[in-house]
């Protein structure tokens, strides 16, 4: 029934679209991407990709009526972007706790590995990237951000998925997510400083704020009232999904008037960003004779940034809608071929039979508490 009305919709949005009635069909726009989302709901292998594309129904909302997502009476929504980061970081940390660094004693060259690919490999690639395109200068910072910023908390999940080591995985999230306070804005002083002006210290402070306050109280919050407040686990995934797409609507309504300009090739070169991310991630740990497991984890930890993240730094620059848009166009589009990537290693399971019977089982639990 909602692939029919997604059907439906579509068509409508066409002809609204060809009639160049547009605030009309943005409607249906907005329509077909929520029937879609609830039709993938029912199928085990789409399901996953049902929060992307709500992701993208909210874009389309914002693309087409921007006022709603600007301003309410005379409080700038944009504001509520460094809340929203707070809140995603704090329900990180709750969901911590101090066994998720024993992978630094376990597996101490695969979170070396994982940390340095993360913060070389990206900077370079959203430098190169930035470099040989004409995007105004502000735009290409924001290219830039995406590749300093650290790992998406989204590649915990893919990472599971794919069958990799989930243990890693969220070893180097949690560890390029606790030192981005310090090695982000140096990274962006080095690649971006020509482009745009980098006050060191006070992004230094706004990272902090952003995620070792919230995390840390998030950790207190685990180890004191870890299984007491079992509303908060149930309910903290949902937070975090409107917060993530909440964060990409504001951003996509303020910078509106440059993605109908350069919307296509920023696509593009966020594509490029992400799957270069990907392969070399996979062969940075296929150089060092890493198993298969660990090269799929460093490949996704790679590719996958922390979108959010660079979209508070932008808005704490003072530029969402020029730095932030890179972020905007970034964050859904990891989820997908994320999602694909995934998709395609959990059908071909990892050689290695000398994992511990019990590590899977582990896992699932790790996962849980995500």
């Amino acid at each position: 029934m909602f692939y029919l009305l997604a059907g439906v919709a579509l068509v409508l949005y066409i002809i609204f679209l060809v009639r160049e009635q547009h605030d009309i069909g943005g409607w249906f726009g907005v329509l077909f991407f929520i029937s879609l989302a609830i039709a993938f709901r029912s199928n085990k292998f789409l399901k996953g990709l049902s929060f992307t594309v709500i992701i993208f129904a909210a874009v389309v909302m914002a693309m087409y009526h921007p006022g709603y997502f600007q301003q309410w009476g005379n409080y700038k929504l944009s504001n509520l972007i460094i809340p929203l980061i707070q809140l995603l970081m704090f329900g990180m940390g709750s969901s911590m706790s101090v066994k998720d660094f024993a992978g630094v004693v376990r597996s101490p060259k695969g979170v070396m590995i994982g940390v340095l690919s993360q913060f070389t490999i990206m900077p370079v690639l959203g430098f190169t990237l930035a470099s040989i395109t004409n995007f105004p200068a502000e735009i290409a910072a924001g290219i830039i951000l995406i590749g300093c910023s650290p790992s998406g908390l989204a590649s915990n999940v893919m990472a599971y998925l794919a069958k990799a080591n989930l243990a890693l995985s969220i070893t180097i999230t949690s560890i390029t997510t606790l030192i981005a306070p310090f090695v982000t804005p140096l990274l962006m002083k080095f690649f971006a400083g020509a482009l745009v002006e980098i006050d060191v210290m006070k992004m230094m402070w706004d990272i902090f704020k952003m995620i070792i306050i919230p995390i840390g109280a998030g950790l207190i919050f685990n180890r004191l009232l870890s299984g007491k407040s079992k509303w908060l686990d149930i309910a903290m995934p949902f937070v975090s999904m409107f917060s993530i797409a909440f964060i990409i609507t504001i951003i996509t309504a303020a910078g509106r008037e440059s993605l109908l300009k350069i919307g296509p090739l920023l696509i593009a070169v966020a594509l490029m960003h992400n799957t270069f991310g990907y392969l070399l991630g996979y062969w940075s740990g296929r150089l060092f004779k890493m198993e298969e497991r660990d090269c799929r984890t460093i490949a996704i930890e790679v590719g996958m940034q922390n979108a959010g993240l660079a979209s508070g730094i932008a808005k704490e620059m003072g530029k969402i809608a020029t730095v932030g848009l890179a972020a905007a166009v970034f964050g859904p589009l990891m989820n997908i071929t994320g999602s694909a990537l995934a998709s395609w290693w959990h059908g071909r399971p990892p050689k290695e039979k000398n994992l511990d019977p019990g590590t899977r089982e582990q896992e699932v639990r790790d996962l849980s508490q995500l």
